[in-house]
């Protein structure tokens, strides 16, 4: 159906606009960030695309009506409600497309791990026409998934059954986003490459974020479910030696992006679900990177929830729950270069196997700031533990962050706190 704003739906077919919930609850979509929560509350605030006019705010029932309302990712104010599920991975008339439609130039798995096989290829980079014909068939799922988010954007979802599959929003360089009562799921890469250095035993690399922030600011992600829905990373194959991944981040905020705050959303069935900071060198990052994440859940992530390096992170009441079958669980909390953490009022539940001092990881870290922890609902104090376990291989962290938060909501307890996320967080779910 060829694409039409909300004044010419009414004009010309004399429906009623669409509410941002079907059961005719309040419409959310010119909604603005309150005052003083979080870091995208700083410096004049997020408002997102609450001042659009009636020609740029958008109903959108599939990729072609979505790619036209994004408009390339211009600054344009713009308000964009996503009705009923909305699948990238399809063609101009709307039909599926699966990876085998993506491949060109003679690439097939089997192919390609002939020809990279360690045994015979050895360490180096990948490269020749299997990896030639890889990046090649890589570039025309990219065209179709990666979606441009601009500058003065509000993206909602309708009702309580919005998801946006297979895609992945890139916020490069933009500046006043919001990003609401949306399901985001399976942002799944056809086309992993082979790196036979990384870690020392090689490992797959995938390309995509369901969204990931490059150079943004003022950014306001709430009320949304991140997943692997439908490809799951742990039922893929071994090659090499190594889990066939197929999703990279659930949420990436790098590139000194700045002031953005996540809430009341849900992370969940992922393997690496959210780094701050992209690499220990990125200096340019200092000052940056400051991020408020409250009211979240993080269920059955293995780590990066999240990993930072230099960013200022605000981390409260947030609620993790690591299943009983829980796939190769490594750590919550990711301390790294320069980070500035301050975690308060935090509630964990693990199996009986994860410790209170798996929940903390550090590489190159040196402070960690924590109050109010629960740990399968028993206070602990995070740092402490985490420094006598660990001081033999790690070096110890301190308390002293260096700054203390001033814009945040009301901080409840760790234990109301659970509650409150267990029944509220994730899309579907707003007040």
């Amino acid at each position: 159906m060829r694409l039409r704003h909300i004044g010419a739906l009414t004009a010309m077919l004399g429906l009623l606009c669409v509410p941002a919930h079907a059961d005719g609850s309040r419409d959310i979509s010119r909604d603005t960030l309150a005052p003083n929560d979080g870091w995208a509350s700083d410096a004049g605030g997020t408002t997102g695309g609450s001042t659009a006019d009636d020609a740029h705010v958008f109903t959108v029932r599939d990729r072609g009506e979505l790619v036209r309302a994004l408009d390339g990712g211009s600054a344009t104010p713009k308000i964009i409600r996503i009705a009923g599920t909305v699948d990238a991975n399809t063609d101009d008339d709307g039909d599926r497309l699966d990876c085998a439609d993506y491949a060109t130039d003679g690439y097939g798995i089997g192919r390609y791990l002939a020809a990279y096989d360690p045994r015979t290829w050895g360490s180096a980079k990948p490269s020749g026409p299997q990896e030639e014909a890889r990046q090649a068939s890589a570039a025309r799922q990219a065209e179709r998934i990666e979606l441009a988010v601009g500058s003065n954007t509000t993206i909602v979802g309708l009702g309580d059954n919005a998801v946006l599959k297979g895609a992945s929003l890139q916020l490069k360089g933009a500046d006043n986003v919001i990003v609401r009562n949306l399901e985001l799921r399976d942002a799944y890469d056809c086309f992993p490459v082979w790196q036979p250095n990384t870690g020392g035993l090689g490992d797959w690399k995938t390309a995509y974020d369901n969204i990931w922030l490059r150079g943004a600011t003022h950014v306001w992600i709430d009320h949304v479910t991140l997943s692997d829905k439908g490809h799951p990373d742990h039922v893929e194959p071994t090659y090499f030696g190594r889990n066939y991944l197929r999703h990279d981040g659930l949420l990436d905020i790098t590139n000194a992006s700045d002031l953005v705050t996540v809430s009341w959303s849900r992370f969940a069935d992922h393997d690496k679900a959210m780094l701050i900071g992209n690499g220990d060198t990125a200096t340019g990052d200092r000052g940056r990177l400051r991020v408020t994440l409250h009211h979240n859940e993080f269920e059955s992530v293995v780590q990066r929830a999240p990993r930072v390096r230099f960013g200022q992170v605000h981390l409260y009441n947030n609620r993790y729950v690591v299943p009983a079958d829980a796939h190769d669980y490594r750590y919550s909390i990711g301390v790294s270069t320069e980070s500035a953490i301050h975690a308060e009022n935090n509630a964990f539940h693990t199996p009986g196997h994860i410790e209170v001092a798996d929940l903390v990881k550090s590489w190159n870290g040196t402070a960690l700031h924590q109050s109010g922890s629960l740990f399968n609902g028993y206070p602990v104090d995070l740092l402490a533990i985490y420094n006598a376990y660990n001081s033999g291989s790690e070096r110890d962290l301190t308390a002293d962050v260096g700054w203390t938060p001033t814009l945040h909501t009301k901080i409840d307890s760790a234990e109301t706190a659970d509650r409150a996320v267990a029944r509220g967080a994730g899309a579907g779910r707003l007040p």
